[in-house]
């Protein structure tokens, strides 16, 4: 298991020190989020300040993804603005772009992405028809740059769960390089299957997973133990599934104790994995799945 760490999670220190840091605690990879501090891909320089941050990336040892779920970096009155969905999608389309570009000048092992809320004003369908587009254009770039795209379904987002996510790689025609980022936080918030059935589900495709504790119907990141999920069973269907990608910790809301929570998501996961051979995967699953739960919103933290 190859352990990773969201730069989401330390919001509150400069992007080398937060590399350091991780390190330093034994993590091999990051989910590094394009933003206004760590790495803004709309800022002046950003060839240097790429290879700058490529450099830090070798020297200390570490593995990249590209996440590309920034508050406000796109529009500073709305959190996430625009997405595909909306009536203007451009500047969200030259994101993911930059992220792409970005991704292969790391040597990012995917570049993760979602869909967005769908706004009120617009109907389904036409929401639906502008994600296939825009998904196709981020399609065509990542071809193009040799990268392979992770897609993450979001709870509460147009593409939400598993099943809507295979609905959208078969409207681009199944891409090759259309993969799925797989929150383990979100199986157990909304998914009709046990969370281990979730990974064997998508296996062939998994190219990027984030790991965080979670309760079922509600949509908050949890530091492990204090959610519902039982996590030896999870990573044993990971490592059946051969998934070899990073498996990074996904907790945006826990900036302000940044190297402490990062200290004890290692050791919590390492040991979870020492015991996750004793679970065969078969008897974590299920012959049918259960009626999915509709995720809400947790109160957001300050």
């Amino acid at each position: 298991m190859r352990l990773g760490y969201g730069t989401n999670g330390f919001a509150n220190h400069r992007l080398d020190d937060a590399l350091a840091v991780l390190a330093d605690l034994g993590y091999v990879g990051v989910a590094l989020t394009l933003d206004h501090d760590h790495l803004d891909p709309f800022a002046p320089g950003l060839s240097r300040r790429i290879a700058a941050v490529s450099r830090r990336l070798s020297a200390l040892g570490l593995a990249v993804v590209i996440e590309t779920g920034a508050r406000y970096l796109l529009d500073p009155w709305h959190k996430h603005a625009p997405t595909l969905l909306h009536d203007d999608p451009t500047r969200r389309i030259e994101f993911l772009r930059r992220a792409v570009r970005i991704g292969a000048d790391l040597g990012a092992e995917a570049v993760s992405f979602w869909a967005g809320v769908r706004p009120d004003a617009v109907p389904p369908q036409t929401a639906w028809d502008r994600l296939v587009a825009g998904c196709a254009t981020v399609v065509d770039a990542a071809d193009a740059a040799g990268v392979t795209l992770g897609f993450e379904p979001e709870p509460g987002m147009l593409v939400q769960d598993i099943a809507d996510w295979r609905r959208l790689r078969a409207a681009l025609g199944d891409p090759a390089r259309f993969g799925i980022t797989l929150d383990i936080g979100h199986c157990r918030c909304l998914e009709p299957w046990p969370v281990p059935q979730c990974v064997a589900e998508v296996a062939p495709h998994l190219v990027n997973v984030q790991i965080d504790d979670m309760r079922r119907g509600v949509h908050e990141h949890l530091e492990f133990g204090t959610g519902e999920i039982d996590f030896p069973p999870v990573l044993a269907a990971l490592a059946a599934a051969g998934y070899r990608g990073l498996v990074a910790v996904e907790l945006p809301r826990d900036s302000h104790a940044a190297p402490a929570v990062a200290a004890r998501s290692i050791e919590f996961l390492r040991a979870a994995a020492a015991t996750a051979t004793d679970y065969h995967p078969a008897s974590t699953l299920c012959s049918a799945p259960a009626e999915a739960t509709p995720a809400r919103e947790a109160p957001a933290h300050i």
